[in-house]
């Protein structure tokens, strides 16, 4: 194995290169004296291909990108890649402050096709700490353009960051059903892939009702002849709900409710986050204008489209009905009344998990510290807490939902959340935050964050204690 040897160690490793760790290593970039490195599986940058619809827009203004709300002076702005494009004039003449879906995922393959240090190809697989030499040792595989392992690498950081992103999450009923490559049952996250297969379907259900769920539904409805729609859309929400897209609601995507958040009793933050969903789990309005305005359209003759749509909904049981056909066993939560849905495909829209630490994180198992759930605790710095015989740190992204509240995957988040992760990592203030960011105080007691005094330092070197 060619490791890195302990006396050459990184600063900083990342493991995942989603939009939450390339934002790190973009605004980590410019900090000469900070040797990082960062790495994913994946051949190259990938962000939910099979949701990259052409009309699908991202849920945050463009200024939320991966370093404006940091360092709005950076390179690696959007507004410099459409520069770099000879695309600004046309931008600016467009007048959208929501940029499409396919356009934030070339933004961010344009940032990660010039930074040197991320490398993709390397599969992480786990992760020990080696308390002589006071380092995290990582060893990782190199993956062939086909995903296919070749050889092992190992390399040494003295703290760690994991960015490896969710999973889709599939319901217990219908995760058989998603096994069985004879029937076409594809979680909303490989919606493209198929798209071919599943309109050549007769009958098609999609089951959720998110934003993705709408989308998949919206697509397949333009997609589909008028009177022969032969359309399902269920979900267990009361209704087709609107996101919460108020100026004040938005403010709960900001440091300021952040903080408030990660300053509550655990018992309280848990009960929390299931009352916020609407805040991040709704449908965006302009597309519920969509798909009413697309049905409407298709009453222009009289007749009503084959759709049926019908919130309130779950899945109690499915199973292979025939050779190839499926059926839904449903139950109504409001009603309490039960019925069966035979159809011949399923898209799941049912959302993402975080993936779990847990075997990447096995060697280290012991040191972690765990809520009363057994979830890892989470600072307000991001790191995970760990026992003072881990001098290093182990910060994290998008892996926090149930410390710092519904702006967890919030790209809006991105920017702030690496820069108090660099802030913290050098014990300076590299990116000054602002103190307040909304209008709405949280709390009748609102957190004053404390900024630590700059200290003038070009390497970093942990502190008993892991600052």
């Amino acid at each position: 194995m060619p490791p890195t040897p302990p006396d050459t160690p990184h600063d900083l490793v990342g493991i995942g290169i989603g939009p939450f760790n390339l934002s790190l290593a973009a605004l980590a970039h410019p900090l000469t004296t900070l040797h990082t490195a960062f790495y994913d599986q994946h051949p190259h940058f990938t962000w939910h291909p099979g949701l990259l619809l052409d009309d699908a827009t991202i849920q945050v203004p463009f200024l939320a990108d991966l370093v404006t709300l940091a360092d709005p002076t950076s390179p690696w702005t959007f507004l410099n890649h459409l520069k770099d494009r000879e695309r600004l004039y046309p931008f600016y003449f467009t007048e959208h402050f929501h940029i499409r879906r396919t356009e934030y995922d070339t933004y961010c393959r344009w940032v990660a096709d010039h930074l040197p240090t991320l490398h993709f190809g390397h599969r992480a697989d786990t992760v020990h700490w080696n308390p002589r030499h006071a380092l995290f040792q990582i060893d990782l595989t190199r993956l062939d353009p086909n995903g296919q392992p070749t050889t092992a690498d190992r390399v040494h950081t003295r703290h760690l960051v994991l960015g490896i992103g969710t999973e889709p999450q599939v319901p217990e009923p219908l995760r058989p059903l998603t096994d069985d490559p004879d029937l076409p049952v594809i979680h909303s996250d490989d919606y493209l892939t198929h798209r071919d297969t599943l309109l050549a379907a007769g009958h098609i259900t999609v089951v959720g009702t998110g934003q993705s769920g709408a989308e998949v539904f919206l697509d397949l409805l333009r997609h589909r002849p008028p009177g022969r729609e032969r359309l399902h859309w269920i979900g267990r929400t009361g209704a087709f709900a609107p996101m919460e897209y108020s100026k004040l609601g938005l403010e709960h995507f900001t440091p300021d409710h952040t903080r408030y958040f990660h300053a509550l009793p655990e018992p309280a933050r848990d009960r929390l986050v299931p009352t916020q969903w609407q805040l991040h789990k709704a449908i965006d309005a302009d597309t519920i204008a969509a798909i009413h305005d697309e049905l409407y359209r298709r009453t222009l003759h009289g007749d009503w489209p084959d759709t049926v749509l019908t919130p309130a909904v779950h899945v109690r049981t499915a199973g292979r009905l025939g050779p190839d056909r499926i059926e839904l066993h449903l139950e109504h939560t409001v009603q309490h009344t039960r019925t069966r849905l035979t159809t011949d495909a399923v898209v799941l829209a049912t959302g993402h998990r975080p993936r779990p630490l847990d075997h990447l994180l096995a060697p280290l198992d012991p040191h972690l510290r765990r809520d009363h759930a057994g979830r890892p605790r989470v600072d307000t710095h991001f790191r995970l807490d760990l026992d003072p015989t881990v001098t290093g740190n182990i910060y994290v992204q998008n892996a926090e939902l149930h410390t710092h509240g519904v702006g967890t995957p919030d790209l809006g988040l991105a920017a702030w959340r690496s820069a108090t992760i660099l802030n913290h990592l050098t014990g300076r203030q590299t990116y000054p935050q602002p103190t307040r960011t909304a209008f709405t105080t949280f709390g009748l007691h609102p957190h004053t964050p404390q900024i630590p005094p700059a200290r003038r330092t070009t390497r970093l070197t942990p502190l008993a204690d892991g600052t």
